[in-house]
Parts: C-alpha cells; sequence; structure tokens
C-alpha cells in the first residue's frame, strides 16, 4: 500500500477546509442545525496550521517579512475585535456575539519566540534569551500595569488596546494562546525528526488534556460531545505524512481567506439571525 504524501500547500488546504466546518458551526451554533462534527472535523486545523507555521519560519528566505505578515494581519483583525468591544456595538449580533478569532496574533508571539530560540542556537545569547523570555513572561511583566488600571479607566482602555493588537499576551488569547506557544516551541525543537516533532506535539496535548480532566472533571460525555479538544490529535498522522517538499499554491492565499471568510460568515450570521 502506497504511503500517503503531503506537501506543505496540501496541509494548508486541510487545514484550510477542516477550519471552514469549524467556522460554520462556531458562528451559525445558534440555528441549532449545525451539527457537532462540523467542530470535531474542525480540531484540526489548528495543529496543522501550526505546524505549517514553523515549516514556514524554518524555510522561509526573511523571517522579517514572515512575521511582519502575519503580525500585520493580526494587528488589524485584533484592533477589528477591540472595536467590538468598545465602538462597533452596531455590529454586533443580536444575542450579544461577535469573532473572538486571535489565531494571527497566537502565531506571532509563537514566532518571536521561535527566532530567540533560533537565535540561541546560533550562540547569539545576548540577543536570543531576552526574545524567547519576552513573549513567555510578558503576561507577568503586565501585571504591574493591570493592577495600576483597575481604577484608571482611560488607561485600561488603552491597555486593552495594546492587548488586542500590537502586544498581545499568550494568556489573554483563547484561539491558541498558551498551548499553541508551548507545543510549537516543543514541536520547532524537534523539528529536525518529523516523528519526534509529531510525538512533541502528541505529548503537550495529552498533558494539556489530562490538565483540563483533572482541573474540570467532565463527565464522559461532555469529554465527547463538548470538551472535544483532544480530538486534535487525529492531524498527527496528516502531519506524518508531510513529506518536506512546499508543493504548488499561492503563498497569500491563506492571509487574504482567513479574515474575509471570518467576517463574511459572520456577516452571513447576523442577516440570518435578524
Amino acid at each position: 500500500m502506497k504511503r500517503l504524501s503531503l506537501s506543505g500547500f496540501q496541509l494548508k488546504y486541510i487545514a484550510l477546509i477542516t477550519m471552514v466546518f469549524d467556522h460554520i458551526h462556531y458562528f451559525f451554533d445558534y440555528t441549532g442545525k449545525i451539527p457537532i462534527w462540523f467542530a470535531m472535523i474542525g480540531r484540526l486545523a489548528a495543529p496543522l496550521f501550526l505546524f505549517c507555521v514553523i515549516e514556514g519560519f524554518i524555510h522561509t528566505h526573511n523571517r522579517k517579512k514572515y512575521f511582519l505578515k502575519i503580525y500585520s494581519l493580526a494587528i488589524v483583525m485584533g484592533l477589528i475585535q477591540f472595536g467590538f468591544y468598545n465602538f462597533l456595538h452596531p455590529l454586533v449580533r443580536p444575542d450579544g456575539f461577535f469573532p473572538q478569532n486571535m489565531m494571527l496574533s497566537s502565531f506571532a508571539i509563537l514566532l518571536v519566540a521561535l527566532q530567540g530560540i533560533a537565535w540561541i542556537q546560533e550562540k547569539k545569547y545576548l540577543k536570543g534569551i531576552p526574545t524567547l523570555l519576552f513573549p513567555l513572561l510578558l503576561p507577568w511583566l503586565m501585571m504591574p500595569f493591570y493592577m495600576l488600571s483597575v481604577n484608571k479607566p482611560m488607561f485600561g482602555f488603552l491597555l486593552n488596546l495594546l492587548n488586542f493588537t500590537v502586544l498581545p499576551v499568550h494568556t489573554f488569547i483563547s484561539d491558541g494562546g498558551t498551548w499553541l506557544l508551548l507545543t510549537g516551541i516543543a514541536m520547532y525543537l524537534c523539528h529536525r525528526n518529523l516523528m519526534k516533532e509529531v510525538f512533541a506535539f502528541m505529548s503537550v496535548s495529552l498533558v494539556w488534556l489530562l490538565m483540563a480532566i483533572v482541573l474540570s472533571r467532565p463527565s464522559f460525555y461532555d469529554l465527547i460531545f463538548k470538551y472535544f479538544e483532544w480530538m486534535e490529535i487525529f492531524s498527527a498522522p496528516l502531519m506524518l505524512s508531510y513529506n518536506g517538499q512546499r508543493g504548488k499554491g499561492s503563498k497569500y492565499l491563506f492571509y487574504v481567506f482567513y479574515p474575509t471568510h471570518i467576517y463574511l460568515l459572520y456577516a452571513l450570521s447576523v442577516i440570518f439571525y435578524r
């Protein structure tokens, strides 16, 4: 039997398709007509995109440009989300729902950490160590500012604006966030061996699952039909099918498709809700 062989672009296309399933459920779940398996299929998307982002970081000819493309788009989407919280209330769906998709911010944080690791591996410790530690420790570095903002609304407003845009904090993000940062670092450290890289992904995911089970103690039913983030492990066979080739496709497809489909699906959900 011939072994499945997938290029980087083929993995991205699979991730895109599974992401659309997930977001259809995300935006139209209120109808009660979107089956839960749409969201289950969607669990494959984030790990596959994570794998592709790491590969992109490793193989790109210009890491600064690669980072800035993701970071700049993350800032724009973060500003829109900040707007929904603060001044775009007429655009919020009548049930109070609006998109909270900050995956690109999570990827931007990860890329900073990976650059730090890369510099450390090149023995550029003075640059590498601070660059790695900054995104990891930022939540704690920001604590004094959060405490200061409690009785200062305008300061809190500006602080939130920073966190949604140019200074995202991994503990502040539910879409990827800390899980994605730690998983991405573990995978990058093992990237020279595909089997080890996928094992690192599965190991961190398993630890994350066990922590969730211990802390929330879900029933077996809830574990299958409510807290099914663990289904991301089914992306592992697809990662193992990666043939190391970039493949054919548009490198700008994701940058255009990701925000476009989110706001289009959201707009449709608002129209159908009304």
